[in-house]
C-alpha cells in the first residue's frame, strides 16, 4: 500500500473517531435521554415510558430514551455525543465529567432530602454479621463506575477494615440487582448495591428475602444527577432543567420513587471525589 493511501486511511480512522463530537447537534429535533444502566434494558425503557411522554410535551420535541451495554458505554457516549441528557451515578458523572464538558442540573428528592444510602448484605448462612466476618469471603460488586454498588459499599468495608484483595474476594456482576441475586443464591457470601434497588429487588419478588440479611447501611450521599451537555443551546439547557425542577406527574416520580427533583451543581459531588481518592482510584484513567 503507497504511502499516501496508507495516510487517508489513517486518517479516516481518526476523523471517524472525532465526527461524534464534531457533528453533535446543540439543538436536537430528538433529544437522547440515557438512563443509567443497573437494571434489566427492556425494564428501565418500559418503566420511564411516562418520562418520556412528559419531556416530549414539556420540550415540545421527540424524547429517545437509550440504555447503554454498561456504565462506561455510557460514559463514552456522552463524550462523543451520541446522547443529549444522561442521569448519572454519582462516580460515573464524575467519571464522566474527566472526560465529557457537561454538566449537572437535577437530582431527586426523596424523604425531603438530596440523598440516599448503599446496604450491605450478606447471604443468611454465610455466617457474616458484621462487616468483619466478611475477611475471607467473597464479596459482589455492580458495575466498576457505579457508586452506591461499588463506591460506596467498598468505602464502608474499607473504614472497617476490610480492604479488598487483601481481605476478600470482589467480584463485579454487572448490576445493583444482579448483586442480590448472586447473595441470596450463594454465588457470593456479601455484596453492595443502592438501599433503594435493594426493597425493588425484594418487593418484587426477584430474591427470597429470607436467603438474605442486612449487615449495615452506609452514611448518606448525594442522589443520582441528571447532567446535560454543556454546548446545548441555552434556551433548551433552560428549558430542560426547568422541566425536572418543576415535574410533578406522579406516575414518572413514582417511577424513580421521588417526590420531586432539585437543582444541582457540580461541586456537590466532591465528596464522591475525595471517595475516590481514599480508595486510591485514578478516576481519570477507569
Amino acid at each position: 500500500m503507497n504511502f499516501l493511501k496508507r495516510a487517508l486511511m489513517i486518517l479516516g480512522v481518526t476523523m471517524s473517531f472525532c465526527l461524534p463530537a464534531i457533528a453533535a447537534n446543540s439543538d436536537p429535533d430528538t433529544l437522547k435521554v440515557a438512563l443509567l444502566p443497573d437494571e434489566n434494558a427492556s425494564e428501565l425503557i418500559k418503566r420511564n415510558q411516562p418520562l418520556k411522554d412528559y419531556l416530549e410535551e414539556a420540550l415540545n420535541r421527540k424524547v429517545q430514551l437509550v440504555v447503554t451495554t454498561d456504565y462506561s458505554s455510557m460514559i463514552e457516549a456522552m463524550r462523543f455525543g451520541r446522547i443529549d441528557l444522561a442521569y448519572f451515578g454519582p462516580l460515573s458523572y464524575v467519571l464522566a465529567k474527566t472526560k465529557s464538558d457537561i454538566e449537572p442540573f437535577a437530582a431527586m428528592l426523596t424523604d425531603g432530602k438530596p440523598t440516599y444510602r448503599s446496604v450491605v448484605i450478606a447471604n443468611a448462612e454465610s455466617g457474616i454479621e458484621t462487616y468483619s466476618d466478611v475477611r475471607g469471603k467473597k464479596v459482589a460488586y455492580g458495575d466498576r463506575a457505579s457508586t452506591s454498588s461499588h463506591l460506596i459499599p467498598k468505602t464502608v468495608l474499607l473504614e472497617a477494615g476490610m480492604t479488598a484483595g487483601a481481605d476478600y474476594e470482589q467480584h463485579f456482576v454487572g448490576t445493583h440487582d444482579a448483586v442480590a441475586v448472586n447473595v441470596a443464591n450463594g454465588n457470593a457470601d456479601a455484596g453492595g448495591l443502592s438501599e433503594v434497588i435493594f426493597n425493588h429487588v425484594v418487593s418484587k419478588g426477584l430474591i427470597d428475602p429470607n436467603k438474605v440479611k442486612v449487615v449495615g447501611y452506609s452514611k448518606e450521599y448525594p442522589q443520582y444527577p441528571w447532567a446535560m451537555r454543556s454546548n446545548l443551546t441555552p434556551t433548551l439547557k433552560e428549558s430542560v432543567r426547568g422541566a425536572f425542577i418543576s415535574l410533578k406527574d406522579p406516575e414518572v416520580l413514582k417511577n424513580f420513587k421521588a417526590e420531586g427533583f432539585v437543582a444541582i451543581t457540580d461541586a456537590d459531588y466532591d465528596v464522591i471525589r475525595e471517595m475516590g481518592k481514599l480508595l486510591k482510584l485514578d478516576l481519570a484513567k477507569m
